[in-house]
């Protein structure tokens, strides 16, 4: 499964749910996280093909189950993908700092939860400008929450955005348009200048806001082939940014699961994890 196809089918789904049951089944189909699971098999093969030994990638290449709930500081949540290192086995562990975990028994333990690379996938494919400020809040809040414990931990975060938003009105006739937004290249740069806020972190001492890398990705579905940006200057010609001083390029897709393994095996050895 690569980008491209894994974009192509969840058009395909999203479409043919509008088609053939208006509103209702696009939210439904949504809910059941099936078009955001193809991105997960993307990323799970790209790690597979950078040489990690896909028996330690969870949950597994082709299944949806098996996700591993890491705690941080704060609170334990399941990871959407994990790559766990290959010598460290999980340890029980009670927790004995303040918090709201305080007194909690930890099934992994600090040094499994910090050696394990986490990547999460997040998207929005409805309104760019609803909910940004609770859905980037959640993003920042995250990278807290784990790296605040385990200072070293190597971060991902996957965020799908669609340019265009499907029209509502239309869907609950069963047909399928998308909008056009004035204020587009607003929104994108937002986007943009917010997650590179929270990009590549390098020094594991601080930042722990931060991830050690970002993808935003930004997809234009209208198009017969969805089109997903590589540059600056893609968006720039698109009409989808007009600030120069908004740089696109290190949140791209190309090199995001590469930056990552290579960031975890410089911390922890480059046999860690294949």
């Amino acid at each position: 499964m690569d980008l491209q196809r894994a974009l192509n089918e969840i058009k395909e789904m999203i479409e043919n749910a509008i088609i053939t049951g208006g509103t209702a089944a696009k939210n439904n189909l949504i809910r059941t996280s099936q078009p955001i699971q193809l991105i997960h098999e993307v990323i799970k093969t790209d790690l597979i093909n950078l040489g990690i030994d896909k028996n330690l990638i969870r949950p597994l290449k082709g299944e949806t189950r098996g996700e591993l709930p890491l705690c941080g500081f704060v609170k334990k949540k399941a990871q959407d993908i994990c790559v766990v290192a290959k010598n460290i086995r999980p340890k029980r562990e009670r927790l004995d700092f303040d918090g709201i975990l305080k007194g909690y028994v930890d099934l992994y333990g600090k040094e499994f939860t910090e050696k394990t690379l986490s990547i999460n996938v997040r998207s929005q494919l409805s309104s760019m400008a609803k909910n940004f400020d609770t859905l980037y809040e959640r993003t920042f809040a995250e990278a807290l929450n784990l790296h605040v414990r385990c200072n070293k931990m190597v971060l991902g975060e996957f965020y799908m955005i669609a340019v265009k938003e499907l029209c509502s009105d239309a869907a609950n006739q069963s047909r399928v348009l998308y909008k056009e937004n004035r204020n587009l290249h607003n929104h994108i740069a937002k986007y943009i200048s917010s997650f590179n806020a929270v990009n590549n972190r390098v020094d594991f001492e601080g930042d722990e806001y931060k991830y050690e890398r970002v993808c935003l990705l930004i997809v234009d579905f209208s198009y017969d082939k969805p089109k997903y940006f590589d540059s600056t200057e893609e968006l720039i010609e698109a009409g989808l940014l007009r600030d120069q001083k908004v740089k696109y390029d290190t949140l791209n897709y190309s090199k995001f699961v590469s930056d990552l393994t290579e960031v975890y095996q410089n911390r922890f050895g480059s046999g860690s994890i294949n």
